[in-house]
């Protein structure tokens, strides 16, 4: 008896799962009818060999330095006795009669116990890391633990390289918080597969050690938590900080380039920018930026080419026309018009080093503009601009971060792609002016579920979960050329942006030296005292009772006056005779009232004014006592940061008090922790005295308590902490306005900030009267966006999908268990926890579906510090929310699909566009009017050409306004079609020539029949004709022509015989071996 251990091994990187072979790692020999007397009923161990020796079926077989090392030639081994260091198996066999004998519940129970006993060795990864309660029911066993590595499907992510030795973030920064390495803005489109995401476990051993049968479980036991880990492969967040910028074009495309006439980026004395190399590290040096002259900065994007690249199901000119989506720092998100691809047709172009497509601006008219080409964005960034302390974190930002830059078809408004600049080259360190050309690789991802072959007879092995593969698409390189221009700053509107106030965070409130001068107390005086409360007068004016009493009984077209002076001599007498002004207006309906009637009336009116006027003048007086004590604090506020400020109480009175701390808002708070305060004082720097158990916290209160004594003065802690942020974002589109302001529009369109608004601080005494108040002015900015991402999803469904964290090399983080996350989003789930030590940490996030084709865009802020102080990492997150349809179909062969298509309020000028137009067809093609509240009707014809579970796109886009109308997400389910015959062939490498090969088909009609020869590689297979007619039982022979190849390796081709309707009639399987 020969027992041979196998290895499944593919024959190349090209081939698919259909292309393995055997390949032997072990082998062993065993007499079984030599000595019955010695292996019956007991276990048998028999030693594998490997290396270089003779063995049976003389083959090479598989050899290790340890293998290699046994010469033992002992091949049957007792019990016990197997020699370390050597591979063996251990069986046992026995007879029918035994088996039938032998209880089922034994057998069961011995290989649980063995299961159990296997899963117990030290060499389980979970050992110790999970403790279970013995006296818990039922008593679970400890789980598998496996990682994702061992359970997740095959995935090949990006990796993008960079030549630069020095990376950015090893510089020393003045910083309170270190990001990630991870700190990029570069993130595939990736798509939401529900499909794949499901939860598996490993069968677990729930039996009880003492043979307790697991059958009969304690009733309302608590059910034990086991360790799992998601099959589903994670979105990465691929580490970018480093793209591939250095130049991969060759001095002919270059020189293409620099050809067409780009505008020159130029110093304020009209020079030339100084060149960087993005090939060369850059060195930065803060005290260089803090002693330049030109403070100011004008930082330039110029988007110049873009060079197509072949991508399987779109043609060769693909993209025709493109547009930007991008942010900067914070300034708003900006959206480009329309850019064309030209390329000169004197120029010649090789298919394997295809030019830059120069790009030209496009009008709303869609004539292309024949002045400059390229396309330039600047934003002007100086002491105007930025905060007090904000300079040194935007130099921090420039040395570390990219710039996520989404490039979209803007006919198809399809996503082609995304791609990272550097901004470290925009650092001027002293110069006047620097520029650097980067080019970068535009990137997609597919998902691609192989379909699987049945390798066993038993239907039932096979797994439930097909293997995904993640797929990197290079889509095309864009070059960029960035640039920085100094700029003078006039020293009489210089602001100390980079210099820190003394004490920022504290809040002294000021000393009241004068009272109330006297006067009119009413609302327009009020508000002229309270100038600096814009909220507090805006309530003054509306709590005026006597406008709304006067003005009940006026129609529309009347004048109301907007100043009622109670004060003026003659203030009562004006008031009566503007009610005998109504009355007189209302005397055709009241000609019978009599002249006492109308004096009653208004007797009556001024009895019900005299309350309320003593009543304003009580509010009033009221206020100008509460302004006195109110202290006024400027805060901004950005997503996600912590705010911390200190109020300086002070006791007034001789006598002590315990003093209610009062907040309007949620989201500003007192900090009672003493261990978070002396955190946010460390953060800050703030030199004050730290107090231990300084509030006194009760159930019920409306806020802490804190001890006083007369005439004590004590700081007060505050945090303002915002998650929740405007999501208001732009239409789906092309811009058609010009970019080139981008800088001036910054403050005037902030968006995606927090709310500004006004929070009130009031510290009562004892007897509820307030001691103090401080008035909070929030005022918004914008916030930094590390990463982005897109994910696509049937609509009406939650999202449910897992984003991979980065590792973290910050050394300041020394526990990664205090990584914590927040949505901006409150109806978003959104969580992280860690699975296993030493293993990748997801946050996993539930979206709620909206309808198709919405779009669903929030932030999710990652941090690494046990209170959240400041967001490590900010993403920001678009769902883009599709019309599922579902399509089971055969590799080669056409299959039709219904699409309805429904018209909104207005006629609309619709046409459609699909992700891959080789193999999906959408009929009506051209453009067609979509009337309002209309059905039309659109025919799908899907004809896909590689196997397994793939997603592609169909937009219906208004070719009008650039708008997108409706959108389809096509979930194919391909099938591999039956083979016919299957064909070898040998082709030379290097040789340049290629191989013709003929293949014979035999018509199998009695008629004349035309067919159609496809494949599913026509880059490396073409046929003589594509298409041929004969006769009913004639041969015809087909002519194949073998583009060579550069490199050896295998790959198999499908060759496919169609009818004139694309329905499939013979496959035929070519293998192609280059050698």
């Amino acid at each position: 008896m020969i027992l041979c251990l196998v290895l499944v091994t593919q024959l190349s990187a090209t081939s698919t799962s259909r292309a393995a072979f055997l390949q032997c790692v072990r082998w062993g020999i065993w007499f079984p009818f030599q000595e019955p007397a010695d292996w019956k009923g007991e276990e048998i161990q028999i030693v594998l060999r490997g290396g270089a020796k003779p063995n049976p079926h003389g083959v090479m077989v598989y050899s290790t330095e340890m293998s290699a090392k046994t010469q033992s030639p002992v091949t049957l081994s007792p019990p016990g006795s197997a020699q370390e260091g050597k591979d063996t198996i251990t069986f046992r066999l026995s007879s029918s009669l035994e088996r039938k004998a032998s209880s089922p519940k034994a057998s069961l129970r011995t290989k649980q116990e063995e299961v159990s006993r296997q899963r117990r060795s030290p060499s389980s990864p979970l050992k110790g890391q999970r403790n279970i309660p013995p006296a818990s029911p039922p008593d679970s066993p400890q789980g598998p633990g496996l990682s994702l590595s061992q359970l997740a499907a095959t995935s090949r992510y990006p990796t993008i390289s960079h030549s630069s030795s020095a990376l950015p973030w090893q510089q020393s920064f003045p910083s309170l918080l270190h990001p990630s390495p991870l700190a990029s803005a570069h993130q595939l489109s990736h798509v939401a597969c529900s499909g794949v995401s499901n939860i598996a476990h490993l069968e677990m051993d729930l039996q009880r050690e003492g043979g307790a049968s697991p059958l009969a479980p304690d009733e309302g036991a608590q059910l034990q938590e086991l360790p799992f880990t998601p099959v589903h492969a994670p979105v990465i967040t691929l580490g970018m900080n480093v793209p591939s910028s250095c130049s991969a074009s060759s001095r002919s495309a270059l020189a293409h380039l620099y050809s067409a006439g780009f505008p020159n980026i130029v110093d304020s004395d009209g020079q030339v920018a100084e060149v960087l190399d993005p090939t060369e590290p850059v060195t930065f040096d803060p005290r260089r930026e803090e002693i330049d002259p030109l403070q100011g900065n004008l930082l330039v994007f110029q988007f110049l080419a873009f060079t197509r690249i072949p991508t399987a199901g779109v043609g060769p000119d693909w993209p025709d026309n493109i547009y930007f989506t991008f942010q900067f720092y914070r300034f708003p998100p900006v959206t480009s018009q329309q850019l064309k691809l030209l390329i000169s047709d004197n120029v010649q172009q090789k298919a394997s080093f295809p030019l830059p497509c120069v790009l030209a601006s496009i009008s709303k008219d869609g004539t292309v503009n024949s002045g400059s080409p390229g396309l330039q964005v600047q934003f002007k960034v100086d002491e105007s601009f930025l905060r007090q302390g904000e300079k040194r974190w935007f130099l921090r930002y420039l040395a570390l971060h990219t710039m996520h830059i989404d490039i979209w078809d803007s006919d198809s408004l399809l996503l082609i792609g995304s791609t990272a600049i550097e901004l470290k080259f925009m650092l001027r360190q002293g110069r006047s002016a620097v520029q650097a050309l980067q080019e970068v690789e535009v990137l997609t991802t597919d998902y691609v579920v192989e379909d699987i072959l049945l390798t066993s007879a038993d239907p039932g092995q096979r797994t439930t979960i097909s293997p995904m593969t993640v797929q990197t698409i290079i889509r095309g390189r864009l070059h960029v050329r960035t640039g920085n221009i100094g700029c003078p700053v006039d020293p009489s509107k210089r602001k100390a942006a980079d210099v820190m106030p003394s004490h920022p965070h504290i809040i002294t409130p000021c000393v009241v030296t004068g009272g109330f001068r006297g006067g009119s107390l009413s609302s327009r005086n009020t508000l002229r005292l309270n100038a600096r409360n814009a909220a507090q007068a805006h309530r003054l004016e509306i709590d005026g009772d006597s406008e709304p009493l006067f003005g009940r009984g006026i129609g529309s077209d009347s004048f109301v006056p907007a100043d009622h002076n109670l004060s003026e001599a003659g203030g009562v007498r004006r008031k009566l005779d503007c009610m005998a002004a109504v009355h007189q207006r209302e005397g055709k309906e009241e000609a019978e009232v009599t002249g006492r009637t109308k004096e009653a009336g208004l007797a009556r009116g001024l009895n019900k004014m005299k309350p309320s006027e003593q009543h304003s003048k009580a509010e009033c007086i009221a206020n100008m006592l509460s302004q006195a004590i109110t202290t006024q604090h400027l805060l901004y506020a950005s997503l996600g940061s912590a705010e911390y400020t200190e109020f300086v109480l002070r006791n007034p009175f001789n006598t002590p008090q315990t003093v209610t701390v009062h907040i309007d808002d949620p989201e500003f708070s007192v900090i009672t922790d003493t261990e978070e305060w002396g955190y946010f004082k460390a953060l800050t720097k703030t030199p004050t005295r730290l107090e231990e158990n300084m509030f006194h916290l009760e159930e019920g209160a409306p806020g802490p308590r804190v001890y006083l004594r007369p005439k004590e003065s004590l700081h007060i802690p505050l945090k303002y902490q915002s998650f929740i942020c405007d999501h208001t974002m732009a239409l789906q589109g092309p811009s058609f306005l010009p970019t080139g302001k981008g800088s001036q529009l910054a403050k005037k369109n902030l968006s995606n900030i927090v709310a500004a608004k006004t929070i009130k601080v009031t510290f009562k005494a004892e007897d509820g009267k307030p001691m103090a108040i401080c008035q909070v002015n929030v005022e918004p900015t914008p916030h930094v966006v590390d990463q982005t991402f897109r994910l696509y999803h049937p609509e009406l469904c939650f999202l449910k999908k897992a984003i991979r964290l980065p590792p973290w090399h910050d050394p300041s983080v020394a526990d990664v268990s205090h990584i914590s996350v927040r949505c901006s989003d409150p109806n978003i789930i959104c969580q992280t926890r860690m699975l296993v030590p030493g293993e990748p940490q997801d946050v996993y996030l539930k979206v709620p579906g909206s309808p198709s084709p919405l779009i669903k865009m929030f932030f999710v802020m990652v941090f690494t510090d046990k209170w959240m102080a400041a967001p490590s990492q900010i993403w920001q997150i678009y769902v883009h929310f599709l019309e599922r349809v579902d399509v089971s179909c055969v590799s080669g062969q056409r299959s039709c699909q219904s699409l309805v298509l429904r018209g909104k309020q207005a006629v609309r000028k619709v046409k459609c566009f699909s992700s891959h137009p080789q193999e999906i067809e959408v009929d009506p093609e051209a453009v067609f009017v979509l009337p309002p509240a209309a059905v039309q009707e659109l025919q799908l014809k899907v004809q896909p050409w590689r196997a397994g579970s793939r997603f592609l796109y169909v937009n219906a886009v208004d070719v009008e306004n650039r708008r997108l109308v409706a959108s389809w997400l096509l979930c194919l389910n391909v099938h591999r079609p039956v083979l016919s015959k299957a064909f070898e062939v040998c082709v030379p490498v290097g040789s340049g020539r290629g191989s013709s090969r003929k293949i014979t088909y035999t018509n199998p009609y009695t008629s004349s029949r035309s067919f159609l020869l496809r494949s599913d590689h026509p880059d490396l297979l073409q046929f003589k004709e594509d298409k041929f007619q004969i006769g009913g039982g004639e041969s015809y022979t087909i002519g194949l022509r073998f583009a060579p190849s550069q490199s050896p390796g295998s790959v198999e081709i499908l060759v496919y015989v169609n009818n004139l309707q694309e329905r499939t009639e013979e496959t035929f399987c070519v293998k192609v071996n280059y050698s």
